[in-house]
């Protein structure tokens, strides 16, 4: 997303976010010091630039969905015009032109994600090749968790921000026709009004407010926040993937998961068995943390990195070209 001229409290604001996409704008305002009033127009100033918006996910995890890292190789003059195309799909999300752009990046779920991987890529004339990994599973990353741990909030406001949140209790509700209503207004804007809600799923607004509780506490529904990489500080962002040693893959794993500068981690099939994306501030810092952080993970082996050269889609925008 575009944008620019960001401040502290911006920043706190999309901490603050990504902790409970759907926070009241009093809670906001009390937790940032600010009125309820003040945070409102920050909200719609960033998201009316397009550098901030909250979006309703499903959890592939909990709705029983496949999850894929597809690595797609196109020719040169045509390595946009197949990301932008992938971008419009909706079981697609998190698409990246990297190294010398040919090389995509993407994630792709659900039961559609077979006749893109087997079918509809290898069949298009600009694709070289196509390496789909399924992923086994996500040590760090997704709906529902921060994009990036970095933020000015400190730990008593994130506390508070945390005590509102519905308790994720470990049966999932069963979703039926008015929840998938719901999901699909979710989806465009996470922090749509429960009468909106109602309206659209044409029930009553106690009856929205219910489910949607539901579905955040049954783990079906997760709020994410895509941003522009300017807010966070950390422009630089790169693609890794690790090949580790079977008996310490969860070890290495959890212990990726815990870096500051992991925003998504995840154990998947193939070769090259851990998938990561990193982001920091420079290179210089990409040199320290590939050297030192990467290098002393428990039985990491070759390591292969890629830079993101352009953001195509975040979990549901897609940025368009250029």
């Amino acid at each position: 997303m575009r944008g620019g001229g960001f401040d502290d409290l911006d920043r706190a604001l999309l901490h603050a976010l990504q902790v409970d996409g759907r926070a009241p704008f009093r809670l906001l305002g009390s937790v940032l010091g600010v009125s309820d009033q003040t945070v409102a127009r920050r909200y719609a100033r960033l998201r009316g630039a397009g550098s901030l918006r909250v979006v309703g996910l499903s959890d592939p995890a909990v709705v029983g969905d496949a999850q894929w890292v597809v690595r797609v190789r196109a020719t040169p003059e045509a390595a946009g015009q197949v990301a932008d195309a992938l971008a419009r799909r909706a079981d697609t999300s998190w698409i990246s032109v990297c190294s010398g752009g040919t090389e995509i990046v993407a994630a792709a779920y659900g039961v559609t994600a077979g006749p893109l991987l087997l079918d509809t890529l290898p069949r298009t004339p600009q694709v070289v090749d196509v390496e789909a990994h399924q992923v086994l599973k996500v040590f760090y990353g997704g709906a529902g968790k921060p994009f990036t741990k970095h933020g000015p909030l400190d730990e008593a406001q994130l506390a508070r921000l945390t005590a509102e949140l519905p308790v994720v209790g470990t049966a999932s509700p069963s979703v039926d026709e008015v929840d998938r209503r719901l999901l699909d207004v979710l989806r465009v804007d996470g922090r749509t009004s429960v009468e909106e809600l109602a309206v659209a799923a044409s029930v009553s607004a106690a009856t929205a407010r219910r489910r949607l509780h539901d579905l955040r506490a049954g783990g079906v529904l997760r709020l994410d926040v895509d941003a522009d990489l300017a807010l966070f500080g950390l422009p630089v962002r790169t693609v890794l993937w690790l090949t580790v040693a079977a008996a310490q893959l969860d070890v290495a794993g959890q212990a990726l998961a815990a870096h500051r500068e992991v925003a998504y981690a995840a154990a998947t099939t193939g070769e090259a068995n851990v998938f990561a994306t990193v982001s920091t501030r420079d290179t210089a810092a990409l040199y320290r943390y590939l050297t030192s952080e990467i290098g002393e993970l428990p039985g990491v082996g070759p390591v292969r990195s890629a830079p993101v050269l352009r953001h195509v889609k975040a979990a549901t925008v897609h940025y368009g070209p250029g």
